[in-house]
Protein backbone atom coordinates (compact mmCIF):
# COMPACT_ATOMS: atom_id res chain seq x y z
CA UNK A 1 0.00 0.00 0.00
CA UNK A 2 1.31 3.47 -0.91
CA UNK A 3 2.39 5.59 2.05
CA UNK A 4 0.28 8.79 2.08
CA UNK A 5 3.29 10.94 2.98
CA UNK A 6 7.04 10.33 3.08
CA UNK A 7 9.91 12.39 4.48
CA UNK A 8 12.43 13.67 1.93
CA UNK A 9 15.96 12.93 3.20
CA UNK A 10 18.05 14.01 0.22
CA UNK A 11 18.04 16.88 -2.28
CA UNK A 12 15.97 16.14 -5.34
CA UNK A 13 18.47 17.83 -7.67
CA UNK A 14 21.91 16.80 -6.35
CA UNK A 15 21.07 13.88 -4.03
CA UNK A 16 22.92 15.50 -1.11
CA UNK A 17 21.74 14.91 2.46
CA UNK A 18 22.87 18.42 3.48
CA UNK A 19 19.37 19.74 4.10
CA UNK A 20 18.23 22.40 6.57
CA UNK A 21 14.66 23.23 7.60
CA UNK A 22 14.04 26.88 6.73
CA UNK A 23 10.24 27.45 6.76
CA UNK A 24 7.39 25.63 8.48
CA UNK A 25 3.77 26.43 7.62
CA UNK A 26 0.47 25.13 8.99
CA UNK A 27 -0.19 21.53 7.87
CA UNK A 28 -3.03 21.36 5.33
CA UNK A 29 -5.09 18.84 3.40
CA UNK A 30 -4.41 18.64 -0.36
CA UNK A 31 -5.13 22.19 -1.48
CA UNK A 32 -6.84 21.43 -4.77
CA UNK A 33 -9.17 18.74 -3.42
CA UNK A 34 -12.50 20.55 -3.09
CA UNK A 35 -15.17 18.82 -1.00
CA UNK A 36 -18.83 17.91 -1.24
CA UNK A 37 -21.09 19.04 1.59
CA UNK A 38 -21.15 15.47 2.93
CA UNK A 39 -17.34 15.30 2.97
CA UNK A 40 -17.09 18.42 5.14
CA UNK A 41 -18.63 16.44 8.01
CA UNK A 42 -15.52 14.21 8.21
CA UNK A 43 -12.13 15.62 9.25
CA UNK A 44 -9.69 15.33 6.35
CA UNK A 45 -6.08 14.21 6.89
CA UNK A 46 -3.54 17.03 6.88
CA UNK A 47 0.09 16.81 5.86
CA UNK A 48 3.19 18.81 6.89
CA UNK A 49 4.34 21.88 4.94
CA UNK A 50 8.00 22.08 5.83
CA UNK A 51 10.53 23.68 3.48
CA UNK A 52 14.13 22.48 3.20
CA UNK A 53 17.25 24.21 1.86
CA UNK A 54 20.12 22.21 0.33
CA UNK A 55 23.43 23.71 1.44
CA UNK A 56 25.26 21.73 -1.28
CA UNK A 57 23.48 23.07 -4.40
CA UNK A 58 21.10 25.75 -2.93
CA UNK A 59 17.93 24.01 -4.06
CA UNK A 60 14.68 24.53 -2.08
CA UNK A 61 12.13 21.74 -1.66
CA UNK A 62 9.39 20.35 0.58
CA UNK A 63 10.53 18.15 3.43
CA UNK A 64 7.53 15.82 3.05
CA UNK A 65 6.02 14.43 -0.13
CA UNK A 66 2.34 13.48 -0.36
CA UNK A 67 1.68 10.47 -2.58
CA UNK A 68 0.80 11.70 -6.09
CA UNK A 69 -2.13 9.27 -6.24
CA UNK A 70 -3.73 11.31 -3.46
CA UNK A 71 -3.05 14.65 -5.15
CA UNK A 72 -3.82 13.93 -8.80
CA UNK A 73 -5.66 10.75 -9.60
CA UNK A 74 -9.24 11.54 -8.65
CA UNK A 75 -11.24 14.76 -8.37
CA UNK A 76 -8.34 16.96 -9.49
CA UNK A 77 -9.99 20.28 -10.27
CA UNK A 78 -7.37 22.60 -11.79
CA UNK A 79 -7.78 23.26 -15.51
CA UNK A 80 -5.69 25.71 -17.54
CA UNK A 81 -8.47 26.72 -19.91
CA UNK A 82 -10.53 28.58 -17.30
CA UNK A 83 -8.01 31.46 -17.21
CA UNK A 84 -8.08 33.60 -20.38
CA UNK A 85 -4.83 35.25 -19.27
CA UNK A 86 -3.04 31.92 -19.02
CA UNK A 87 -4.50 30.65 -22.28
CA UNK A 88 -3.14 33.74 -24.02
CA UNK A 89 0.23 33.08 -22.38
CA UNK A 90 0.20 29.54 -23.81
CA UNK A 91 -0.73 30.84 -27.27
CA UNK A 92 2.25 33.23 -27.26
CA UNK A 93 4.50 30.50 -25.88
CA UNK A 94 3.55 28.08 -28.66
CA UNK A 95 4.36 30.68 -31.32
CA UNK A 96 7.72 31.35 -29.67
CA UNK A 97 8.59 27.65 -29.37
CA UNK A 98 7.68 26.94 -33.00
CA UNK A 99 10.12 29.64 -34.05
CA UNK A 100 12.90 28.76 -31.59
CA UNK A 101 13.19 24.98 -32.20
CA UNK A 102 12.16 25.48 -35.10
CA UNK A 103 9.16 23.21 -35.62
CA UNK A 104 7.52 22.11 -38.85
CA UNK A 105 4.18 20.49 -39.65
CA UNK A 106 4.28 16.83 -38.63
CA UNK A 107 6.87 17.26 -35.87
CA UNK A 108 5.99 15.62 -32.56
CA UNK A 109 5.34 17.81 -29.49
CA UNK A 110 4.87 16.12 -26.10
CA UNK A 111 3.54 17.99 -23.07
CA UNK A 112 4.28 16.64 -19.57
CA UNK A 113 1.43 17.54 -17.24
CA UNK A 114 -0.66 18.63 -20.19
CA UNK A 115 -3.84 19.16 -18.13
CA UNK A 116 -6.79 20.03 -20.40
CA UNK A 117 -4.61 20.29 -23.53
CA UNK A 118 -4.83 24.09 -23.75
CA UNK A 119 -1.16 24.39 -24.72
CA UNK A 120 -1.07 21.48 -27.17
CA UNK A 121 -4.10 22.83 -28.99
CA UNK A 122 -2.00 25.70 -30.38
CA UNK A 123 0.67 23.31 -31.69
CA UNK A 124 -2.01 21.10 -33.18
CA UNK A 125 -3.52 24.08 -34.97
CA UNK A 126 -0.06 24.78 -36.46
CA UNK A 127 0.11 21.28 -37.93
CA UNK A 128 2.27 19.47 -35.38
CA UNK A 129 1.54 16.02 -34.02
CA UNK A 130 0.81 16.28 -30.31
CA UNK A 131 0.62 14.02 -27.29
CA UNK A 132 -0.24 14.96 -23.73
CA UNK A 133 0.74 13.05 -20.59
CA UNK A 134 -1.20 13.78 -17.40
CA UNK A 135 -2.13 11.55 -14.44
CA UNK A 136 -5.41 13.37 -13.68
CA UNK A 137 -7.59 10.71 -15.26
CA UNK A 138 -10.81 12.69 -15.63
CA UNK A 139 -9.10 15.74 -17.12
CA UNK A 140 -6.96 13.55 -19.42
CA UNK A 141 -10.07 11.77 -20.69
CA UNK A 142 -11.82 15.08 -21.30
CA UNK A 143 -8.83 16.42 -23.27
CA UNK A 144 -8.70 13.27 -25.41
CA UNK A 145 -12.41 13.53 -26.08
CA UNK A 146 -11.86 17.08 -27.37
CA UNK A 147 -9.19 15.87 -29.80
CA UNK A 148 -5.97 16.39 -27.77
CA UNK A 149 -4.77 12.82 -27.25
CA UNK A 150 -3.66 12.52 -23.62
CA UNK A 151 -2.21 9.51 -21.81
CA UNK A 152 -3.53 9.30 -18.21
CA UNK A 153 -0.09 8.40 -16.86
CA UNK A 154 2.83 9.68 -14.80
CA UNK A 155 5.68 10.49 -17.19
CA UNK A 156 8.77 8.28 -16.71
CA UNK A 157 11.63 6.68 -18.67
CA UNK A 158 9.62 3.55 -19.50
CA UNK A 159 6.76 5.61 -20.90
CA UNK A 160 9.24 7.80 -22.83
CA UNK A 161 10.76 4.73 -24.47
CA UNK A 162 7.31 3.45 -25.39
CA UNK A 163 6.30 6.79 -26.94
CA UNK A 164 9.54 7.02 -28.94
CA UNK A 165 9.20 3.46 -30.22
CA UNK A 166 5.60 4.02 -31.32
CA UNK A 167 5.73 7.64 -32.52
CA UNK A 168 9.37 8.60 -33.00
CA UNK A 169 11.46 11.22 -31.25
CA UNK A 170 9.90 14.49 -30.06
CA UNK A 171 11.29 17.73 -31.47
CA UNK A 172 9.85 19.54 -28.47
CA UNK A 173 9.08 18.25 -24.98
CA UNK A 174 7.39 20.90 -22.91
CA UNK A 175 5.91 21.31 -19.44
CA UNK A 176 4.05 24.16 -17.75
CA UNK A 177 3.92 24.36 -13.97
CA UNK A 178 4.18 20.57 -13.67
CA UNK A 179 7.87 19.74 -13.16
CA UNK A 180 7.84 21.42 -9.74
CA UNK A 181 5.18 18.83 -8.79
CA UNK A 182 7.26 15.71 -9.49
CA UNK A 183 9.13 13.88 -6.74
CA UNK A 184 11.21 11.72 -9.11
CA UNK A 185 12.38 14.65 -11.22
CA UNK A 186 15.61 12.81 -12.05
CA UNK A 187 13.61 9.96 -13.57
CA UNK A 188 11.53 12.40 -15.58
CA UNK A 189 14.66 14.07 -16.98
CA UNK A 190 16.06 10.67 -17.96
CA UNK A 191 12.78 10.12 -19.80
CA UNK A 192 12.99 13.52 -21.50
CA UNK A 193 16.53 12.72 -22.68
CA UNK A 194 15.27 9.38 -23.99
CA UNK A 195 12.36 10.92 -25.90
CA UNK A 196 13.96 14.10 -27.22
CA UNK A 197 15.36 14.29 -30.75
CA UNK A 198 19.07 15.15 -30.91
CA UNK A 199 18.29 18.63 -32.25
CA UNK A 200 15.16 19.10 -30.15
CA UNK A 201 14.49 21.21 -27.07
CA UNK A 202 13.02 20.60 -23.66
CA UNK A 203 11.24 23.67 -22.29
CA UNK A 204 9.76 23.81 -18.82
CA UNK A 205 8.05 26.65 -17.03
CA UNK A 206 8.15 26.64 -13.23
CA UNK A 207 7.62 29.16 -10.47
CA UNK A 208 10.71 31.24 -9.69
CA UNK A 209 11.64 31.11 -6.01
CA UNK A 210 13.41 34.45 -6.30
CA UNK A 211 10.00 36.08 -6.83
CA UNK A 212 8.55 34.17 -3.87
CA UNK A 213 11.27 35.48 -1.55
CA UNK A 214 11.19 39.04 -2.83
CA UNK A 215 7.38 39.33 -2.63
CA UNK A 216 6.69 37.02 0.35
CA UNK A 217 4.40 34.90 -1.83
CA UNK A 218 4.46 32.07 0.72
CA UNK A 219 1.11 30.65 -0.38
CA UNK A 220 2.76 29.16 -3.47
CA UNK A 221 4.10 26.62 -0.97
CA UNK A 222 1.72 23.66 -1.01
CA UNK A 223 1.90 19.89 -1.40
CA UNK A 224 1.75 19.82 -5.19
CA UNK A 225 4.83 22.06 -5.35
CA UNK A 226 7.58 19.76 -4.09
CA UNK A 227 10.29 22.03 -5.60
CA UNK A 228 10.92 25.80 -5.54
CA UNK A 229 13.31 26.46 -8.37
CA UNK A 230 16.18 28.84 -8.92
CA UNK A 231 18.59 28.70 -11.85
CA UNK A 232 21.89 27.85 -10.13
CA UNK A 233 20.89 24.34 -8.95
CA UNK A 234 19.34 23.52 -12.33
CA UNK A 235 22.61 24.05 -14.22
CA UNK A 236 24.31 21.11 -12.50
CA UNK A 237 21.14 19.04 -12.42
CA UNK A 238 20.75 19.03 -16.19
CA UNK A 239 24.45 18.25 -16.73
CA UNK A 240 24.09 15.19 -14.50
CA UNK A 241 21.32 13.97 -16.80
CA UNK A 242 23.13 14.46 -20.09
CA UNK A 243 21.50 17.78 -20.86
CA UNK A 244 22.46 21.43 -20.95
CA UNK A 245 20.59 24.56 -19.87
CA UNK A 246 21.00 27.03 -22.76
CA UNK A 247 18.63 29.90 -21.88
CA UNK A 248 16.30 31.17 -19.15
CA UNK A 249 13.49 33.70 -19.50
CA UNK A 250 11.63 35.37 -16.64
CA UNK A 251 7.89 35.30 -17.31
CA UNK A 252 4.80 36.59 -15.52
CA UNK A 253 2.36 33.69 -14.96
CA UNK A 254 1.78 32.23 -11.49
CA UNK A 255 3.13 35.33 -9.78
CA UNK A 256 6.58 35.08 -11.33
CA UNK A 257 8.05 32.13 -13.22
CA UNK A 258 11.01 31.09 -15.34
CA UNK A 259 11.04 29.43 -18.73
CA UNK A 260 13.99 27.04 -18.78
CA UNK A 261 15.26 25.99 -22.22
CA UNK A 262 17.38 22.83 -22.41
CA UNK A 263 19.09 20.79 -25.12
CA UNK A 264 20.96 17.51 -25.10
CA UNK A 265 24.52 18.05 -23.89
CA UNK A 266 26.84 18.95 -26.75
CA UNK A 267 23.96 20.30 -28.85
CA UNK A 268 24.42 22.97 -31.48
CA UNK A 269 22.96 25.89 -29.53
CA UNK A 270 25.32 28.12 -27.52
CA UNK A 271 24.58 28.88 -23.87
CA UNK A 272 23.00 32.32 -23.75
CA UNK A 273 24.09 35.03 -21.24
CA UNK A 274 20.70 34.81 -19.49
CA UNK A 275 21.80 31.70 -17.60
CA UNK A 276 24.80 33.21 -15.81
CA UNK A 277 23.04 36.55 -15.41
CA UNK A 278 20.32 34.95 -13.29
CA UNK A 279 22.81 32.78 -11.38
CA UNK A 280 24.69 35.98 -10.47
CA UNK A 281 21.45 37.76 -9.51
CA UNK A 282 20.44 34.91 -7.21
CA UNK A 283 23.82 35.02 -5.48
CA UNK A 284 23.64 38.81 -5.05
CA UNK A 285 20.21 38.49 -3.37
CA UNK A 286 21.43 35.85 -0.93
CA UNK A 287 19.57 32.87 -2.37
CA UNK A 288 22.69 30.74 -1.85
CA UNK A 289 22.20 31.07 1.92
CA UNK A 290 19.66 29.37 4.16
CA UNK A 291 19.37 32.49 6.33
CA UNK A 292 17.78 34.41 3.44
CA UNK A 293 15.05 31.81 3.04
CA UNK A 294 14.45 31.65 6.81
CA UNK A 295 13.67 35.36 6.75
CA UNK A 296 10.58 34.54 4.68
CA UNK A 297 8.90 32.97 7.72
CA UNK A 298 9.37 36.14 9.81
CA UNK A 299 8.08 38.38 7.02
CA UNK A 300 4.94 36.34 6.44
CA UNK A 301 4.04 36.64 10.12
CA UNK A 302 3.95 40.41 9.64
CA UNK A 303 1.75 39.99 6.56
CA UNK A 304 -0.56 37.70 8.56
CA UNK A 305 -0.89 40.28 11.31
CA UNK A 306 -1.64 43.09 8.83
CA UNK A 307 -4.21 41.10 6.81
CA UNK A 308 -5.93 39.72 9.90
CA UNK A 309 -6.21 43.21 11.39
CA UNK A 310 -7.72 44.51 8.15
CA UNK A 311 -10.26 41.70 7.66
CA UNK A 312 -11.31 41.33 11.30
CA UNK A 313 -11.74 45.09 11.51
CA UNK A 314 -14.08 45.05 8.52
CA UNK A 315 -16.11 42.16 9.99
CA UNK A 316 -16.48 44.08 13.26
CA UNK A 317 -18.01 46.90 11.23
CA UNK A 318 -20.58 44.43 9.90
CA UNK A 319 -19.07 44.20 6.40
CA UNK A 320 -19.33 41.11 4.22
CA UNK A 321 -16.22 39.66 2.59
CA UNK A 322 -16.14 37.16 -0.27
CA UNK A 323 -13.08 35.51 -1.77
CA UNK A 324 -12.33 35.52 -5.49
CA UNK A 325 -10.64 32.34 -6.66
CA UNK A 326 -10.13 28.98 -4.98
CA UNK A 327 -6.65 28.14 -6.32
CA UNK A 328 -4.52 25.58 -4.49
CA UNK A 329 -2.49 28.36 -2.89
CA UNK A 330 -5.60 29.75 -1.19
CA UNK A 331 -5.66 26.66 1.06
CA UNK A 332 -2.18 27.51 2.36
CA UNK A 333 -3.08 31.17 2.83
CA UNK A 334 -6.42 30.64 4.57
CA UNK A 335 -5.22 27.92 6.95
CA UNK A 336 -1.93 29.60 7.87
CA UNK A 337 -3.68 32.94 8.37
CA UNK A 338 -6.71 31.44 10.17
CA UNK A 339 -9.20 32.77 7.60
CA UNK A 340 -12.33 30.68 8.02
CA UNK A 341 -16.09 31.00 7.58
CA UNK A 342 -16.17 33.64 10.31
CA UNK A 343 -14.12 35.92 8.05
CA UNK A 344 -14.91 34.87 4.47
CA UNK A 345 -18.63 34.47 3.71
CA UNK A 346 -18.24 32.64 0.41
CA UNK A 347 -15.84 32.20 -2.51
CA UNK A 348 -16.39 32.49 -6.25
CA UNK A 349 -14.31 30.77 -8.89
CA UNK A 350 -14.46 30.73 -12.69
CA UNK A 351 -13.66 27.01 -12.82
CA UNK A 352 -16.95 25.07 -13.06
CA UNK A 353 -15.20 21.99 -11.59
CA UNK A 354 -14.98 23.83 -8.26
CA UNK A 355 -18.41 25.44 -8.21
CA UNK A 356 -20.90 23.80 -5.86
CA UNK A 357 -18.15 22.42 -3.64
CA UNK A 358 -16.41 23.55 -0.45
CA UNK A 359 -12.83 24.60 0.26
CA UNK A 360 -10.51 22.03 1.86
CA UNK A 361 -9.88 22.63 5.54
CA UNK A 362 -12.04 25.76 5.86
CA UNK A 363 -15.27 24.41 4.27
CA UNK A 364 -16.28 27.71 2.66
CA UNK A 365 -18.85 27.34 -0.17
CA UNK A 366 -17.60 27.95 -3.73
CA UNK A 367 -19.90 29.30 -6.40
CA UNK A 368 -19.89 31.04 -9.79
CA UNK A 369 -18.94 34.68 -10.29
CA UNK A 370 -22.64 35.56 -10.55
CA UNK A 371 -22.78 35.22 -6.76
CA UNK A 372 -20.90 38.54 -6.54
CA UNK A 373 -23.87 40.39 -7.99
CA UNK A 374 -26.56 38.24 -6.39
CA UNK A 375 -25.14 38.38 -2.86
CA UNK A 376 -23.41 41.76 -3.19
CA UNK A 377 -20.54 41.48 -0.69
CA UNK A 378 -18.86 44.69 0.45
CA UNK A 379 -15.36 43.40 -0.34
CA UNK A 380 -13.71 40.83 -2.60
CA UNK A 381 -10.52 39.29 -1.21
CA UNK A 382 -8.46 38.32 -4.27
CA UNK A 383 -7.19 34.86 -3.34
CA UNK A 384 -6.13 34.37 -6.97
CA UNK A 385 -3.88 37.43 -6.53
CA UNK A 386 -1.64 36.53 -9.49
CA UNK A 387 -4.62 37.37 -11.75
CA UNK A 388 -5.67 40.45 -9.78
CA UNK A 389 -5.52 42.94 -12.66
CA UNK A 390 -7.70 40.96 -15.12
CA UNK A 391 -10.15 40.01 -12.34
CA UNK A 392 -10.62 43.66 -11.37
CA UNK A 393 -10.95 44.68 -14.99
CA UNK A 394 -13.49 41.92 -15.70
CA UNK A 395 -15.56 42.94 -12.67
CA UNK A 396 -15.29 46.70 -12.97
CA UNK A 397 -19.06 46.81 -12.35
CA UNK A 398 -18.62 45.33 -8.87
CA UNK A 399 -19.89 48.07 -6.54
CA UNK A 400 -17.65 47.19 -3.60
CA UNK A 401 -13.89 47.23 -3.14
CA UNK A 402 -11.16 44.67 -3.76
CA UNK A 403 -8.58 43.51 -1.21
CA UNK A 404 -5.11 42.40 -2.26
CA UNK A 405 -3.68 40.04 0.40
CA UNK A 406 0.01 40.22 -0.57
CA UNK A 407 2.76 41.26 -0.48
CA UNK A 408 1.29 44.08 1.62
CA UNK A 409 -2.45 43.81 2.31
CA UNK A 410 -4.39 46.75 0.91
CA UNK A 411 -7.85 47.82 -0.18
CA UNK A 412 -8.24 48.76 -3.84
CA UNK A 413 -11.30 50.90 -4.52
CA UNK A 414 -12.93 49.57 -7.70
CA UNK A 415 -10.64 48.90 -10.67
CA UNK A 416 -9.41 52.45 -11.09
CA UNK A 417 -6.56 51.85 -8.62
CA UNK A 418 -5.51 48.48 -10.06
Amino acid sequence: MTQPVTARLTCRLCDSAKLERVVELTPTPPGNRVLTLEETATPAPVFPLEVQFCTACFHVQLGHVVAPEILYRDHYSYVSGTSPVFVEHLRAYAASAISRVPLQAGDLVVDIGSNDGACLAFFQQAGMKTLGVDPATEIAASASKRGIETLPEFFCSALARKIRMERGAARLVTSHNACAHIDDLAGVMDGVSELLADDGLFVMEVGYFLDVVQNCWFDTIYHEHVDYHTVAPLVGFFIRHGMELVAVERIAPQGGSIRVIVQKRGGRRPVEPSVQQLVALEASLGLHAATTVRELERRLQRTKADLTELLVGLKREGRTIAGYGAPTKSTTLMLHFDLDKQVIDFIVDDNPLKQGFYTPGTHIPIGPASWIYERRPDYLLLLAWNFAAPIMQKHAAFPGAFILPMPEPKIVERSRDA
